[in-house]
């Protein structure tokens, strides 16, 4: 058989197809915080929509299709149709997503059942302007957090065997930004909860001593 000598194409139609589904959940979610939030809305309070209303999508959708190609006996690499070509793309990047890794899985179980709806209740409570939003937010960022280094702390500690850094698009595109994303973004939505948080509970203690004054 002769071997063509030319490198392997990094960039693929599933690779392709893949970022722009993101691109497009991300649009949707940018168009609903346009939609649904009043004009005069906080940019904070803009921002968080848009990435609570993403990372519910992410999570029903790429995350959910996940969980059912790796539950009840299936994998992703005996799988067939479009979702199971879209995470054996990314399999090819860190191969635990490929053969139902229990670790993954259960992860994924509390990502879809757990995590997806409380982002999409976080999206109906910025609707609403209801700061309760700050108690959820911290849950679920604590929770992704959390999450993300147990997806990769166990393979870290066995030298990684699993990950796949042969090319840009997978070192970079996916096993970084793919994931980094849901490191900083938790990170700094705690940090403004933080802030809402106890600066409404020092000013109700502010209150509550000049009241006594009096």
């Amino acid at each position: 058989m002769v071997q063509s000598s030319e490198p392997p194409s990094i960039f693929t139609a599933t690779s392709l197809a893949s970022l722009g589904c993101v691109l497009a959940i991300y649009i949707v979610a940018h168009v609903g915080s346009r939609t649904l939030l009043p004009k005069g809305a906080k940019w904070s309070d803009r921002a968080t929509f848009i990435w609570m209303a993403f990372d519910a999508l992410i999570h029903f959708s790429f995350e959910g299709s996940f969980l059912y190609l790796s539950t009840f006996g299936r994998q992703v690499v005996t799988s067939t149709g479009p979702f199971a070509e879209l995470w054996m793309e990314y399999a090819r990047a860190d191969s635990k997503w490929g053969v139902a890794d229990p670790t993954v899985v259960s992860l994924e179980l509390l990502t879809v059942l757990g995590a997806g709806p409380m982002a999409a209740y976080i999206v109906y409570l910025l609707v609403r302007n209801d700061p309760a939003r700050h108690y959820w937010i911290v849950v679920i960022s604590t929770a992704e957090l959390y999450g993300g280094f147990m997806t990769f702390g166990p393979s870290w500690l066995e030298g990684s065997p699993s990950l796949n850094t042969s090319n840009w698009l997978y070192l970079w595109v996916y096993l970084i930004f793919m994931n980094i994303i849901w490191v900083i973004i938790p990170f700094a939505l705690l940090y403004d909860s933080y802030n809402a948080i106890a600066g409404s509970l020092r000013l109700t203690q502010a209150q509550a001593k000049g009241v006594k004054r009096e």
